[in-house]
């Protein structure tokens, strides 16, 4: 299915979730947008790596109380394609 605005790859119900989560928020942690979506680190992983060589997810990763973290985000890129996405969704089903 391919119209205006419809995006295949947002379209994956994993990837419309992270995305409507991000969408949310100004960034979030992996952990908890794992926690969130009840998946494991590897598929988490691999949506988010498709995403972000779209170039619709940025990540930055810095140091936490001595720990390594990932902080998730849209880009601009991604948030309008995740809207113009949501608006084709809804033109789709009336």
């Amino acid at each position: 299915m391919k119209g205006v605005g419809f995006d295949n790859l947002i379209h994956a119900p994993n990837r419309l979730q992270i995305c409507a989560i991000l969408a949310a928020s100004a960034e979030i942690e992996f952990k908890v947008l794992r926690n969130e979506l009840d998946v494991s680190d590897s598929v988490l992983s691999k949506h988010i790596k498709l995403l972000e060589e779209a170039g619709y997810v940025l990540l930055n990763k810095r140091a936490d109380f001595g720990r390594q973290r990932t902080w998730l985000s849209l880009s601009s890129t991604g948030r309008a394609a995740f809207t113009e996405h949501v608006a084709a969704l809804k033109q789709i089903v009336g």
